[in-house]
């Protein structure tokens, strides 16, 4: 269940492992994800995002908590997983919106880093039945990033959405549709907009799954285009208990990073 997360956001940044084997009662799990975009600005902004997610599964019942590092590299006003929040920045040019002085204000390329937008989930299977299965979810993004080191908003976001799987053979098509309700930071102005995800999923060998998705998003800012991009991935079981799985991330969006990857070790306990 991506979102990157969005997803992006799913999600987010695990991508998921459809076609799987899965975990017995609780998951734990970690890495990075990379991502590079100009979102309309003249100068890239980095983004550097290490979570630690737990997951406990019962029966229909799936809980999820992510914890995350995120580090930021570029010229401010982008915000992971909206995209840019204000008028484009130019490195070097002076800062729209800000008060004429006798000294000219220039922008540059900053770096901040800490705590990020700590996500709880909860998701319940409400219909499983032979090769289809029907999930409904809810995330609260906790607004604990530093708003003022441009690591997110400072204010919770709500979503909820459906995820469904659909098994044919080795492959698995899978996709996702959701709503996300934006809080309401001091001097930025979000709306409330639609996420979907579409994808699908093939198990090459007992330890190996490969997949590609299609992520997209309506921008919640004027100031930032849609969101478009594609994920590819692929996973390996490298003992019972423990897989690694990587991907590469293309945007085709303002919105949307130029492009990105990662790696997550997960581990079954």
């Amino acid at each position: 269940m991506h979102k990157k997360l969005v997803t992006l956001a799913l999600l987010a940044i695990s991508v998921p492992a459809i076609a799987d084997d899965q975990f017995s009662q609780f998951s734990l799990g970690t890495g990075f994800d990379y991502s590079s975009g100009k979102y309309g600005n003249t100068a890239s902004t980095d983004i550097l995002y290490v979570p630690i997610v737990g997951k406990y599964e019962s029966d229909n019942l799936t809980l999820k908590l992510t914890v995350p590092y995120i580090s930021v590299t570029g010229p401010g006003g982008v915000v992971m997983g909206i995209g840019r929040v204000g008028p484009p920045v130019s490195v070097g040019a002076p800062v729209t919106g800000r008060p004429a002085t006798t000294t000219t204000t220039t922008s540059t390329t900053t770096v901040n880093s800490g705590l990020g937008d700590v996500i709880a989930s909860a998701g319940y299977t409400v219909y499983s039945a032979e090769a289809l299965t029907l999930d409904v979810v809810g995330n609260v993004k906790l607004g604990t990033a530093d708003a003022s080191k441009g690591l997110g908003t400072g204010k919770n976001d709500y979503y909820a959405q459906t995820d469904g799987y659909y098994l044919l053979g080795h492959t698995t098509l899978f996709g996702t549709a959701g709503y996300r309700y934006y809080g309401s930071p001091a001097g930025i102005t979000l709306s409330s907009a639609p996420y979907g995800t579409v994808g699908a999923s093939q198990k090459l060998s007992d330890e190996t799954s490969a997949g590609l998705m299609l992520d997209v998003a309506k921008s919640p800012s004027i100031y930032s285009g849609d969101q478009v991009d594609t994920t590819v991935y692929i996973s390996q079981k490298i003992s019972t208990n423990f897989k690694v799985q990587a991907n590469l991330l293309k945007g085709f969006a303002n919105g949307s990073p130029d492009y990105g990857g990662g790696v997550m070790l997960t581990g079954a306990f």
